[in-house]
């Protein structure tokens, strides 16, 4: 079973998928964004993607100068060396998914993948994140009875684009055997058929590197 986002503490905190390193500066830390720093680690580990990364809203209901240029700056950072995105988008999802679409049309080559993490508002976007090769994971959002809009959500995502994550660090919170049951319940599918179906997403948003 596939977790698509979730922490390890290894020095820093990191982020990993299927044993693949994620190097990033989170948005609540873009006034620590170092771009020599992070290019160097790009470079030293070339299956390494970048994130999580983004913007934030959650912290303060205004984007600093500084929080947006970290986050252009590493999308640029994953463009020049073909690296996976992981995106962070807490209440400002629009002007996230926007920035991959305008990055997309002015970086030679683009962004080769990018994933949603924590996606849970604006069901609007979902097609066009489809379009702009994206994925969307589900989180433990899921198991929480109150959270209706949210799970007719995870109704909508289209399976070729989806994908499950914990967001844990280390051993804290759900487990990804959870979220899988849960998720599965609500697309009427079997656990095994979930299970294929997303560990075959998560090859498919690694390889495009």
């Amino acid at each position: 079973m596939t977790d698509a986002h979730a922490h390890v503490e290894v020095g820093s905190a990191r982020h990993f998928l299927v044993g693949r390193d994620f190097f990033g500066t989170h948005p609540w830390e873009a006034e620590k964004y170092d771009a020599e720093a992070l290019e160097k680690k790009l470079i030293e580990n070339p299956e390494a993607g970048v994130g999580e990364i983004g913007l934030d809203r959650l912290k303060s209901k205004n984007i600093s100068e500084m929080m947006r240029f970290a986050f252009e700056s590493q999308l640029k950072l994953a463009a020049k060396y073909r690296r996976p995105v992981v995106l962070h988008g807490a209440k400002c999802w629009g002007q996230v998914v926007k920035a991959i679409s305008d990055k997309c049309k002015v970086i030679s080559g683009g962004i080769p993948s990018f994933l949603c993490h924590g996606f849970s508002r604006s069901d609007g976007l979902i097609p066009e994140i489809e379009k702009l090769g994206g994925f969307i994971s589900v989180g433990p959002a899921v198991l929480n009875d109150h959270a209706v809009n949210y799970r007719e959500m995870v109704k909508k995502i289209p399976s070729s684009i989806l994908l499950l994550e914990t967001d844990r660090t280390n051993e804290e919170g759900p487990t990804i055997e959870e979220v899988a049951a849960k998720t599965a319940e609500l697309r009427a599918l079997s656990l095994e058929e979930l299970e294929t179906l997303t560990d075959n997403n998560a090859r498919r948003f690694l390889c495009s590197m």
